[in-house]
């Protein structure tokens, strides 16, 4: 049975990917943007466009109130306000200020449209890229905690993921962590910055990431809605690796040359602490969960298939 499904951030990088397979299978969705220029994007995808603003809790109210839907997906994020999307890692905790606060007061304003309306299930996105806690394994699963970065400047971004993990799972909902995209429009700026070779190897590149293909992000969150899913599912595709594995193998595909490498203590001069720690020290993430409870099969289970067709 077809359901209707409110997408917050509908038309973003990963609400393009996601409202067509929504749409492909009978359900009634609703996509939220922050601009007008942007409802007609939502209209080709297959759904109604509503302008929201996310920080904005009777803008919130009001949209999910006119939309009546069984489910709310919150896949709303900041990130192309901060400084014109690019990275600023050095930088994270002025960078990240537009998605952290969707993470959390965002956050809230739709749990508490969803209580005020009586929506009966919560899907919110999350993250799980190199951000493990940092002992033991160089793999983690949903029983491990999220490192939470405290005293660097990755803290409130961490802290919001926590936000969103423990205000979703009171209320019975789903938190799907995904890796780092790639697909189309989610890896243009890294890819050029391969290419000009101002992405470096820090150290040995021992830092371990996961990756998700935004098509995969998107199946695995249809599935999530579809069965009501409840906790927290890593999202990533079958092989966390190395950022010594990944990032030469990214470059090939680009047809870059192999990116340099730079000693810790000159990234950590340069691009900051965070970088040194996702590529020295970052945790993967396993996916077993996601498969063994949403029956969740990727299409592209490696970075390595995915990079390479879409840098093709």
């Amino acid at each position: 049975m077809g359901m209707r499904v409110f997408v917050a951030g509908g038309v973003g990088v990963l609400g393009r990917r996601l409202v067509p397979q929504l749409v492909a299978r009978g359900h009634q969705v609703t996509a939220t943007t922050t601009s007008t220029a942007k409802l007609g994007l939502a209209k080709q995808l297959g759904a109604d466009g509503v302008v929201m603003d996310g920080l904005d809790a009777m803008s919130v109210g009001e949209a999910v109130a006119a939309a009546r839907p069984d489910v709310i997906v919150h896949q709303m994020t900041g990130i192309s306000l901060a400084h014109a999307g690019k990275p600023d890692l050095k930088h994270f905790d002025r960078w990240s200020v537009p998605t952290t606060r969707l993470r959390t007061e965002g956050t809230d304003h739709l749990l508490a449209a969803a209580e005020a309306t009586g929506v009966s299930h919560f899907v919110a996105q999350g993250y799980a890229n190199w951000n493990g806690i940092r002992e033991g394994d160089w793999v983690k699963s949903e029983e491990d905690p999220l490192d939470l970065h405290e005293g660097t400047p990755a803290h409130p971004a961490m802290a919001a993921l926590r936000h969103v993990e423990d205000a979703v799972g009171r209320v019975g909902g789903a938190v799907m962590r995904y890796g780092a995209f790639y697909g189309p429009g989610a890896t243009d700026d890294q890819v050029v910055l391969v290419r000009k070779r101002q992405f470096p190897l820090v150290g040995d590149g021992t830092g371990y990431a996961s990756w998700v293909h935004l098509d995969d992000a998107a199946s695995a969150t249809v599935l999530a809605v579809e069965q009501k899913a409840r906790g927290v599912f890593n999202i990533v595709d079958d092989e966390p690796a190395p950022a010594g594995e990944w990032l030469p193998y990214l470059a090939a595909c680009a047809g870059a040359k192999r990116p340099m490498r730079v000693p810790v203590w000159l990234a950590r001069l340069l691009a900051g602490e965070v970088v040194v720690t996702m590529m020295t020290e970052g945790r993967g993430f396993s996916n077993a969960k996601a498969k063994r409870e949403l029956g969740w099969e990727p299409r592209y289970p490696s970075w390595r298939q995915g990079f390479k067709e879409g840098l093709a």
